[in-house]
């Protein structure tokens, strides 16, 4: 049972950095269309998606 468990929170984890990173990019791109520079938002929003990946797995998301 404890194995089944921790396989549930490590696939609930792996999703959370990978939201992450897709949500930053749509915010980027929002930004970006909001601003009329719909590239540099892309830009900025992969960015930080990248860091906020990091971030996430470094504090132990997957």
């Amino acid at each position: 049972m404890p194995k089944r468990r921790a396989r549930q929170r490590a696939k609930k984890e792996k999703v959370s950095s990978g939201t992450a990173f897709v949500g930053f990019l749509f915010l980027g791109l929002a930004f970006g269309i909001l601003y009329n520079q719909v590239a540099v938002g892309v830009l900025v929003g992969l960015g930080l998606g990248f860091l906020a990946m990091v971030v996430l797995q470094y504090k132990g998301f997957e």
